[in-house]
Formats: structure tokens, sequence, C-alpha cells
């Protein structure tokens, strides 16, 4: 049986040992024999530092796994069996303008929600299509997997206008919940199980299973305990629920849900934080300078420990086990960003939703939930609404698609204060944004 051939675009990322070791661990049932790793010009001397250290830790494991590290995506692609994203378009500064310029208006800059959100959709979506687009001439028969961000946007544009179908859109947030459901009930992981359904930052836990006994009641009563540690995740500050508030929503929210039923303390947050520590971009930025002095070390040859305070926590877990899953036909549950296919009632079929799904050789095959509670559905709904417009304002570039998906997010405050900010970083993003140059409002780009 000859090898498999996994293609990384990003390579050069702080996350790629992660994957490293992930395919390491279970090279005994994932016989990966190449694995390239592509990059753009402007990420050459990390993609080499993260190369030379991949190449240290399959030689460590004594695995015949091959690294290849190249600028050149369309040689990656050819006859790829499986094909991951994981890029940022404009870098950490992009990211740092995303975070900025909000503030400004008083409103949340974050990278995946509200505005940022907006931007760092609109700057990746026409990539991504692209590598899809070349992934139907050189790979059709591979998966492409996403793990870019904001990952539910990103797999709506690519279902919706993309010119590939085997896709799926992965997120460590379900995966990382479901871990610290287990460390607070104090449990194994393997002996948890969540029924996840709703959107890529904005997934719910409708129940949640101990060994198979529905503990969801229990699992909420503890989160507003003084002494149980919250849900939530690196990049997101863990400010306590309203002990009421969870007790009748009734189900358990992904971290992420605290920017839209905690916005003003959110806000508030981030404002103090930003003032004293800088934006989240400007922390990662030094935490990436720190990772790559210790990527350097030609002594080496495992992933180090600090890598878990970047935020990407099982992004190996993740990643692997749905690969894995899929080479293997193994039929278990994971949590990923689908074509929704009616397993969600309350969102339109064709639409992408995350959601568990038996993973099977030919794909993820959603699990119908039927409807979302109606607490949350209407702002489900909203989202995929907004994520709907920003993809079409990706496509096509038109102004006043992308002020409408700026205006009708939930974070945004007003008409008014969407144009302005929306003209804002329509400047200041204008070099990774050459679809809004024909916009009939191309004279904000001049």
């Amino acid at each position: 049986m000859r090898g498999l051939k996994v293609v990384t675009i990003g390579g050069g990322s702080s996350y790629t040992p992660e994957l490293v070791e992930g395919l390491i661990k279970r090279y005994d049932t994932l016989p990966v024999r190449d694995l390239w790793l592509v990059d753009i010009p402007e990420g050459e001397e990390k993609l080499n530092i993260v190369g030379n250290l991949a190449k240290r830790m399959v030689a460590k494991a004594g695995v015949p796994i091959d690294i290849h590290l190249t600028l050149d995506r369309r040689e990656a692609l050819k006859d790829a069996d499986f094909v991951t994203t994981q890029i940022r378009v404009g870098l950490l500064k992009a990211r740092a303008k995303d975070e900025h310029i909000p503030l400004k208006y008083g409103v949340i800059g974050q990278e995946t929600n509200g505005p940022g959100g907006l931007f760092k959709g609109l700057r990746t979506i026409p990539v991504i299509l692209d590598i899809a687009r070349e992934m139907n001439e050189l790979c059709p028969n591979a998966w492409l997997i996403n793990f870019s961000n904001p990952a539910g946007m990103v797999t709506e544009a690519l279902l919706r206008y993309g010119e590939f179908d085997k896709v799926i859109g992965l997120c460590n947030i379900p995966i990382g919940m479901r871990m610290r459901v287990a460390r607070m009930l104090d449990v194994e992981a393997h002996r948890i199980c969540i029924d996840f359904a709703g959107l890529n930052h904005m997934v719910f836990g409708l129940n949640v299973y101990l060994d198979g006994e529905n503990v969801t009641e229990r699992l909420l009563a503890l989160m507003v305990g003084e002494k149980t540690p919250g849900l939530t995740a690196k990049n997101i500050p863990d400010i306590e629920w309203e002990p009421e508030f969870i007790k009748a929503l009734g189900v358990l929210p992904c971290p992420y849900l605290k920017y839209y039923f905690q916005t003003d303390e959110m806000l508030r947050e981030q404002q103090a934080v930003v003032k004293e520590q800088g934006t989240r971009a400007e922390v990662v930025q030094k935490l990436e300078e720190e990772l790559f002095e210790l990527y350097k070390n030609p002594d080496l040859d495992t992933k180090p420990p600090q890598l878990e305070k970047r935020g990407g926590a099982y992004y190996s877990d993740a990643a692997c086990s749905l690969i894995d899953s899929i080479f293997n036909d193994r039929r278990d549950i994971q949590a990923v960003n689908v074509r929704n296919s009616g397993a969600i009632a309350s969102i339109p079929a064709e639409s992408a939703v995350e959601v568990n799904c038996v993973i099977t050789r030919d794909g993820p095959k959603p699990i119908a939930v039927g409807d979302l509670p109606v607490p949350v559905r209407g702002l489900v709904q909203q989202i995929k609404s907004f994520e709907r417009v920003a993809a079409e304002a990706a496509v096509t570039g038109d102004y006043h698609t992308a002020l409408l998906a700026m205006t009708i997010n939930p974070l945004v405050p007003s008409d008014a204060i969407a144009k302005r900010m929306l003209d804002e970083m329509l400047e200041a993003h204008q070099a990774y944004l050459p679809q809004f140059r024909q916009s009939s409002h191309s004279d904000i780009l001049a």
C-alpha cells in the first residue's frame, strides 16, 4: 500500500508542530509517506524553521515521513490525498488592524467575530477558492480540510462558490469543550460525548453524556459554581456567566458565545487589555517570536509545551483524527463544518453548519438534530445570514454587499458606524482586497 501524501498550506505556521506530532502518533494506522509544507515568499524563513523542526521530529520518532518544503503550491498539490489549509492573509499585522479599528468605534475587535471576522473572511475566501480550483485540477480525489478562520464563513463560501465538493471545515473548539468538560467532571475525555450543533464559533452542546448518561443539568450547575473553572479558551477572557442565565439557557455554550451574550463586559475587558498589553495579535506576535526562537534550536526535536499558550490546543487531535477516520472509514462521531443537508432544521439545507457527523471513507455524514432550541435559534440564524452575505461580498467585491454584511452583524450597533468602519478597514486592507478595486466605491481604495 502506497503511503499518503498530505499537503499543509500555511506550513510555516507555528501550529505545524502540532500537526506533525499528530501524524507521528498515528503512523501505524495513518501511513503518511510525504508531508508537503507550503507557504508564500513572505513566510519562507518561518517555513524553513518549522520544516527543519518537523524533520527532526520525524527522525526522532523513527517514522519514514518525508518532509518537503516549497513555495510552489501547484507542485505540492499534485496527486495529494489530503490538503489542510491554515492561512492568514495579511499575517498578524492584518489581524492587529482587525482588532484596533473596531475598538475606535466602541465595537469589539476580534479575528473571527464582528468586523474583524468579516474582514478576515474578505481576505481569506478568494485565496481558499483559488486553492479549491487548483485541487479540482491537480488532486480531484483529495479532501480539503480547512482550519483557516473564520472557518464557518470560509466553508460557506466553498460550498456555495467553490469548484470542489470534498470540503470540510475544522475547528478545535468542540474537542476543547469536550476536554474541559471532562476536567470539570474529573473523568477521562473518552467517556464524554456531546451533541454539538450550531455554527463555527457559535456551537452549542445540546446534551452532554457521561458513559451514556445525560449529565447536562449537572454540568450546567458546575459551570456556575464558585470554585469550578469555566469553559473558555486561551484567547477569550474568562468572564463568569450569570448563573441564572446559564440555568435558563439549558444548553452548553461555546466560549465565543460570550461575545454575544456578554458584549459590554467583553468590550470593556478588551479595551482594558489593549491599553495594558496591546491587542491579541500583538500578544500573539510576541509569543510567535519566542516560539520560533525555540524552533530554531537544532537540539529541539519535539513539540515544545510553550505552543499551548498560542491558543491552538488540540489542533493535532482535531485535524489528525479527522484524516485518520476518513482514511480508515472509522465511522466515529466528530463535530465538523459541513453542508447542513437537513441536519439542523432551522438552517438552509445548502448552508454550512457545525454539527456532529459520522466520519466515513466517503466523508462526514451529518447527524440530524431537528430544530435548535428557541432561545438560541434566532442568533444562529442571524449569524448564518451574516456569513452568507459576507461570503457573497468576498466573491463579488461589491461594496454594498460588504456594507450589508457589516451592518447585520449583531456586534455592530448601527448602519452609520458600520459604514465608517467598513470604509476605514477597506482602506487599511486594500493590499489584500483586490476584488474591491472594481467596486462602485473604488475611490475608497484609490
